[in-house]
């Protein structure tokens, strides 16, 4: 938990300098780095939206992803044999 914590202060605090010396620059970079940054972080929440709607076993194993293929075609996943 704390590793996650400083990541996320060190993140803030690099994208806190970045846009300081992009305020400080002025002009239309400013506007146009701050629509980019925008419409990054956007189209990537986006895009995780729709990966979880349209493929719902990205974020299963892969034990679980065979077992949920089986069932979408309206089998079981065979029990595996264990040798004694």
């Amino acid at each position: 938990m704390s590793s996650t914590r400083s990541l996320y202060r060190s993140l803030l605090r690099e994208f806190r300098l970045a846009l300081r010396s992009l305020v400080t620059s002025g002009g239309k970079d400013v506007d146009r780095a701050l629509l980019e940054a925008r419409d990054f972080l956007k189209a990537k929440r986006i895009h995780h939206e729709l990966v979880k709607r349209y493929n719902p076993t990205h974020d299963m194993t892969q034990e679980e992803r065979v077992a949920a293929t089986a069932r979408r075609v309206g089998l079981d996943k065979p029990e595996e044999f264990k040798g004694e």
